[in-house]
C-alpha cells in the first residue's frame, strides 16, 4: 500500500480522535523507520516515549515471540511466571513492595486513585477522599484521570467529571500546603510534567511535599508514566531525590512497545487491594510481561549513565542552534524552548526526515534510550537546519 491508501483508509474507518502528521510508517529498526512511499527517518519520539529500545529490537521481538509460542493469555484466576518474574523485578528496581498490572498509564493511575481512597476509607473512614493534584498537570483520559489532570483544557465536553480533586500551583510551596485538609488522602506528583512542556518539579518543592505528606499522614503518588524505565537517567524519576513514595506508577517504556502499566506499592500500601476491589482481563499478559523484562534486564547501571551522557551532549547541541531560548528536562527527556511556532518545526522537521513531538509550546524530543549517537547527530543536523531555515 501507499501512504495515501494508508491515511485514506484510516479517515475512513477509524475514529477521528487523533491529529495525526502527515507520516505512515511502515517498518523499523532502532531509531530510524521508513514509510510506505520509502522515505527514511529518524524517530526522537519512540512512540511517545514506548519504544525505549527503538523499533524491533532483536532481543526484545526474540523474548515475545518465544513467550507467544509458550503461552500467549490466562486469566488473573492463576498463576503465570512471566508476572511473577517482572513484578519481583520492578520491586527490586524501584524499592516499591507490590504491584499491579494493567495496560496502559492512564489505568495505573486509576489504580493509584482507587487504592489510595481505600488505604483511607479503610484507616480513617469515609469523607477522606480528597487528592491534591499539581495544575498544568496530565495523568491519563479515563473520567478519573482526566478529571485529576490539572489542565482546564481537558475539563470540557464529558460532564460531569469526578468530585474528589483539589488543584494546587507547582513549585509552590505555600500554595500546595494550604491545600492540604482533614478531607486530603493524597497529593499526587510528576516529577517531570511531561505533557504540560516537560517542566521540572523544583528540588525544595518535592521535599517539602514529601515532609507535608508524612506529617499529615497522606500518601504521596508519583506518576512515573513517561518519566519511569530510564527516561531520565534512573530507573525512575523519584529516585534523584532520595525517597520512596507510597505509590508509584509507571507505563510507556516498561513493555518497551507493548500495552503495560504497573501500579508499585509501598509498605504502607502493599495490601490495600484485596480480592474483587480492584481487577484487570488483560493485566499481566504474559507476552507483555515478557518483553518488560527484557527492557528492564536491558537498562542495566551502564545503560542508564549513557542515558544521562546521550542527553547532556543533546542538551549541548541544540543550545547551539538558532531560535533557541532554553532546554530542559532530565536524560533523554528534552523540552526546547524555541522563538518560533512549536508546529512548524514539528512539520518541517518531518519534511526533512525527522519524528519530533510537542509540549504546550515547547518541542519535545523522547528518543528511543538505546539510540546511537550516529542516529543522534543525523537527526541533530536535520533539527538545526531547520532552525536555521525559518
Amino acid at each position: 500500500m501507499t501512504n495515501k491508501e494508508i491515511k485514506d483508509k484510516t479517515n475512513n474507518y477509524i475514529a477521528s480522535s487523533y491529529g495525526r502528521f502527515d507520516v505512515a510508517i511502515k517498518q523499523g529498526k532502532g531509531a530510524a523507520c521508513v514509510d510506505f512511499d520509502g522515505k527514511s527517518y529518524i524517530d526522537f519520539t519512540s512512540g511517545i516515549g514506548v519504544n525505549c529500545l527503538g523499533f524491533c529490537d532483536t532481543k526484545w521481538a526474540d523474548a515475545v515471540i518465544t513467550q507467544v509460542k509458550t503461552l500467549n493469555h490466562t486469566s488473573n484466576l492463576y498463576y503465570t511466571e512471566p508476572a511473577a518474574k517482572l513484578a519481583e523485578k520492578l520491586a527490586i528496581l524501584s524499592g516499591m513492595k507490590k504491584a499491579f498490572f494493567c495496560n496502559s498509564g492512564a489505568e495505573a493511575n486509576e489504580c493509584a486513585i482507587k487504592t489510595a481512597r481505600k488505604y483511607s476509607f479503610d484507616k480513617y473512614g469515609k469523607g477522606r477522599h480528597e487528592i491534591i493534584t499539581l495544575k498544568n498537570s496530565f495523568h491519563g483520559r479515563t473520567m478519573a484521570t482526566i478529571s485529576a489532570t490539572g489542565q482546564d483544557v481537558f475539563h470540557q465536553y464529558f460532564d460531569p467529571f469526578l468530585e474528589g480533586f483539589v488543584f494546587a500551583e507547582a513549585n509552590n510551596i505555600d500554595d500546595t500546603l494550604s491545600k492540604i485538609s482533614n478531607k486530603t488522602c493524597a497529593i499526587i506528583i510528576e516529577i517531570i510534567q511531561g505533557e504540560g512542556g516537560i517542566l521540572d518539579l523544583d528540588e525544595n518543592y518535592i521535599k517539602a511535599v514529601i515532609k507535608a505528606t508524612q506529617e499529615n499522614y497522606i500518601l504521596l503518588i508519583v506518576d512515573e508514566v513517561q518519566t519511569g524505565i530510564g527516561r531520565t537517567g534512573k530507573m525512575f524519576g523519584f529516585k534523584h531525590y532520595n525517597f520512596i513514595p507510597n505509590i508509584v506508577t509507571c507505563a510507556k517504556g516498561l513493555g518497551g512497545g507493548l500495552p503495560i502499566g504497573a501500579a508499585l506499592f509501598d509498605e504502607k500500601t502493599q495490601n490495600v487491594l484485596t480480592p474483587g476491589t480492584h481487577a484487570e482481563t488483560f493485566g499481566a499478559n504474559p507476552i507483555v510481561c515478557a518483553g518488560a523484562l527484557e527492557v528492564l534486564d536491558r537498562l542495566a547501571s551502564d545503560e542508564l549513565n549513557e542515558i544521562t551522557k546521550k542527553g547532556a551532549f543533546i542538551k549541548e547541541e541544540i543550545l547551539k542552534s538558532k531560535h533557541v531560548k532554553g532546554v530542559n528536562g532530565r536524560g533523554l527527556m528534552v523540552g526546547i524552548e524555541v522563538d518560533v511556532d512549536n508546529k512548524t518545526v514539528v512539520n518541517k522537521c518531518i519534511e526533512k526526515g525527522l519524528l519530533v513531538l510537542t509540549a504546550k509550546q515547547k518541542v519535545r524530543l523522547l528518543p528511543p534510550l538505546t539510540i546511537s549517537y550516529d542516529e543522534i547527530n543525523k537527526g541533530l543536523e536535520i533539527l538545526k537546519s531547520v532552525l536555521e531555515e525559518i
